[in-house]
């Protein structure tokens, strides 16, 4: 049963040492499976060439002895091999989606990822992706699973793994000690270089949003606005209001030709009456982090450190007596939803808008009448807001965004893999569903004409975040809001207000128009939607209200 001259240890002494495994998947993982990190070193503009390598075999240490580290405390026998492969798939893929798009991974990125939907999934996948996955991962796990183990007893495993966390710990304080000032330096000056840091960029994240529980009570969503009640304009009202809120999706300001782009995106905009802000700016770079937000009272600043959850705009709307609906043809409203009634549109099936897996924005429009008929009777004599969620322009499968009738700006890129596009192709595209979301909102303010005999009707247009079309290289969005470029952050906000509305409002057009240029953001969102409703609450901000000075007493 036993080798001549062997004992039984109750260990066996054929095959690999767990300890080499652990170095070979870690040195794996530092070197080859941060291409990202390598190739964003050497654009560093302040970097010698020489630096630039010094730097990079610091930080190849670093990982590599991290990983060490990290991996020493799961090395057992059953769990060995399935956690190295978890490493690799994720380092790969965290190596794909940083070199393929430009983008880096931190709390907010990974959010996104775990919130995505199979429709957003399926517009990533594509053959790179996959080669990707098979060089980095698939190909050393192959060679990790052929290898037969050493065993060791549970004891000397114990000794083992804990002298390989201390000898990696120590040298890895060695290393630091020894290049501190010039890894401080590039980690200060570029703060991005952090976010690239494979797979423990994507590890750091997890553990971040493991640990908000312990940071509020996450299960709890504490009142907000109970007080809400209607205003003046309410008493005796002939025409109760309209609002529909239009929440666009990956939408950047300056593809907008009302805006001052030099394409003509925005034909059926420019016909209409409206004002379109120049300067507004989003809450966060992503849907996750930016609906949550601009539907909450706090603001950016201060919403990651809010003390606790709490209820949001369309709660204090509702709380005040108006009907609110959200209609979703997007993967969700991120909670902003969650009390009032709701409609997913993206499983609807309408011949020409819903083919191909996926419905257009306009299917939002179809039956709107009968959904607000549907909600109670004595709210909707009060007034309505209704909310529509765009799938917009989100990317990277631009091309689907539109249909063949709007793609005004040809060839365009139909490949998800946008660093292999041509940029004039990919521009092309994304403009094309700029394209599409002009002809929703001309579509919406024809519809919300129609209810001119028995409502006040109004829009308003903001998008939760813009886009990188391949700007220095960086594609998609997601990035840390301090280090986001502007094309990311900066997005439409566009009011359309009927003469009934502004009647009823005091608010015209005439008057919004003089304050084009001024700051606005996401932070003003939540007090604007509130003055425009003419709904007082002890939350409501008068100053953040970008149309009360407008607002003739």
């Amino acid at each position: 049963m036993f080798r001549k001259g062997s004992r039984n240890t109750g260990q066996d002494a054929d095959g690999m040492r767990q300890f080499w495994l652990v170095v070979l998947a870690s040195l794996w993982i530092a070197t080859v499976c941060n291409v990202a990190l390598w190739r964003e070193l050497g654009r560093l503009p302040d970097l010698s060439a020489g630096q630039a390598v010094t730097i990079s075999i610091a930080l190849g240490l670093v990982i590599a002895l991290a990983t060490i580290a990290l991996l020493s405390l799961l090395a057992w026998r059953w769990t060995l091999k399935p956690v190295i492969t978890i490493f690799l798939v994720s380092a790969a893929l965290g190596a794909y989606f940083m070199m393929a798009y430009g983008v880096v991974i931190d709390q907010t990125m990974m959010v996104n990822t775990l919130q995505t939907d199979v429709r957003e999934t399926r517009d990533l996948l594509n053959w790179r992706l996959l080669g990707t996955v098979a060089a980095l991962a698939v190909l050393p796990g192959y060679f990790l699973w052929r290898q037969k183990v050493r065993r060791k007893g549970a004891a000397r495993q114990v000794l083992a793994n804990a002298m390989t966390l201390i000898g990696a710990c120590a040298l890895l304080v060695l290393v630091v000690m020894l290049f501190f000032q010039s890894i401080a330096s590039v980690m200060r000056n570029y703060t991005h270089v952090r976010y690239l840091i494979n797979p423990l960029n994507s590890f750091y994240a997890l553990g971040s949003i493991a640990a908000k529980p312990f940071q509020r009570d996450e299960t709890t969503i504490l009142p907000l606005g109970k007080d809400a009640k209607l205003g003046a304009s309410y008493t005796a009202q002939a025409k109760p209001p309209l609002l529909l809120l239009v929440l666009g999706e990956t939408a950047r300001s300056g593809n907008f030709a009302i805006n001052g782009y030099n394409r003509p995106t925005t034909p059926r905009l420019a016909r209409e009456n409206i004002v379109s802000q120049h300067n507004a700016w989003s809450c966060g770079t992503s849907t996750a982090a930016s609906v949550p937000c601009m539907f909450s009272n706090f603001g950016r600043d201060a919403y990651d450190s809010r003390p606790a959850n709490y209820e949001g705009l369309l709660d204090v709307l509702q709380h005040s007596g108006l009907a609110v609906l959200w209609i979703d043809n997007q993967s969700g409203c991120k909670g902003a939803c969650d009390r009032i009634p709701s409609v997913d549109t993206t499983q609807l099936k309408v011949p020409g808008l819903c083919d191909g897996g996926e419905c257009f924005d306009e299917v939002m429009l179809q039956g709107l009448d009968e959904r607000i008929a549907a909600l109670p009777a004595e709210r909707r004599a009060k007034g309505v807001v209704v909310v529509m969620h765009q799938m917009g322009g989100h990317g990277p499968a631009y091309y689907k965004r539109s249909p063949a009738a709007f793609k005004k700006f040809l060839p365009e890129c139909t490949s998800n893999s946008l660093q292999s596009c041509d940029r004039a192709a990919l521009v092309n595209a994304y403009d094309n569903s700029i394209v599409y979301t002009d002809h929703l909102l001309g579509a919406t303010i024809d519809w919300l004409k129609t209810q001119e005999a028995r409502s006040a009707p109004a829009m308003l247009y903001l998008a939760d975040h813009g886009e990188s079309l391949g700007e220095n290289n960086l594609y998609l969005h997601g990035m840390p809001y301090g280090i986001a470029p502007d094309v990311q952050k900066r997005v439409p906000w566009i009011t359309w207000l009927s003469p009934q509305f502004e009647q009823r409002s005091k608010i015209t057009t005439a008057c919004l128009k003089q304050q084009l240029d001024a700051h606005v953001s996401h932070d003003n969102y939540f007090h604007s939607v509130l003055g425009l409703m003419n709904v007082q609450t002890s939350v409501y901000q008068p100053a953040l209200d970008i149309y009360a000075h407008c607002a003739q007493p």
